[in-house]
């Protein structure tokens, strides 16, 4: 398990070992509703099909841009869990450059012990708002 944290970037460090000191599901809920709550107010004009994450019972928004080599997220669900999932994401990840984030591998969502907290679809969801972060940080990289 500490190899997972060794490996991550600092701050995705930092919030898988928040989530593992909460030992109790209930209170994953409440730390995930307390990102959602800190996520900055996301654009309307940002709500169009190439931002949404594919396979999410809820609806997902991201964008991400590239300042000074460093990608910087966005996002939104329709879901207050699913906008805490977004949130946490964007927190851990932000300021990383596009290859750390794409070489980044799902088991760290293991490790903040969310996949037993969360339904298996929300779960799913978690692992396609990843995916979808790492495809639009390879976008990120690959445009001129």
């Amino acid at each position: 398990m500490s190899s997972t944290l060794d490996s991550l970037p600092p701050a995705l460090a930092k919030i898988v070992q928040r989530f593992q000191r909460a030992t109790e599901p209930k209170r994953r809920y409440e730390q995930l509703i307390w990102y959602a709550q800190k996520l900055p107010e996301f654009p309307e004009t940002d709500k169009v099909p190439e931002n949404k994450v594919p396979g999410c019972v809820s609806q997902v928004y991201v964008t991400a841009n590239l300042n000074d080599g460093k990608v910087a997220y966005q996002g939104d669900s329709d879901s207050q869990l699913t906008k805490g999932l977004v949130a946490l994401l964007i927190e851990g990840l932000n300021g990383l450059t596009p290859t750390e984030i794409v070489t980044l591998t799902p088991d760290f969502i293991q490790a903040t012990g969310l996949n037993v907290s969360l339904t298996p679809s929300r779960a799913n969801g978690f692992y396609n708002i990843f995916k979808t972060m790492q495809k639009k940080a390879l976008e990120c990289k690959l445009e001129p």
